[in-house]
């Protein structure tokens, strides 16, 4: 997508600070963060939302999930709890249209949340 900002990261021709990158996906720590640690997990391949997901998608929606639990773990927060929040649609909060789970931790998070 032309005009998507993540996309325009994970091709590099946006800075952000890249905590994890593989073959599938790109971790960046939140330019606005809401929590002490709070990082943008975002596929490679552009679809905006779950709503927009094709079966070749499971898989990769499958490893971030399994990378947000390493991430957290190598960051020792697997004992103390983290979040995983992904939005659907701007009623939902979802700004960026690019799919992608935000993974929050370092403090006492509330519930619920908004």
């Amino acid at each position: 997508m032309n005009d998507c900002i993540f996309c325009k990261i994970i091709a590099g021709q946006i800075p952000a600070k890249k905590v994890y990158e593989d073959d599938q996906m790109v971790a960046i720590e939140d330019i606005a963060p809401k929590a002490p640690l709070h990082l943008l997990l975002l596929p490679k391949r552009h679809f905006s939302n779950c709503l927009d997901m094709t079966e070749q998608d499971e898989a990769t929606v499958g490893h971030l999930f399994r990378v947000a639990g390493q991430l957290a773990t190598e960051r020792g927060l697997s004992e103390g709890g983290f979040r995983l929040v992904q939005n659907n649609g701007v009623d939902a909060g979802q700004t960026v249209f690019h799919l992608h789970i935000h993974l929050l931790a370092g403090r006492e998070l509330q519930w619920p949340p908004g």
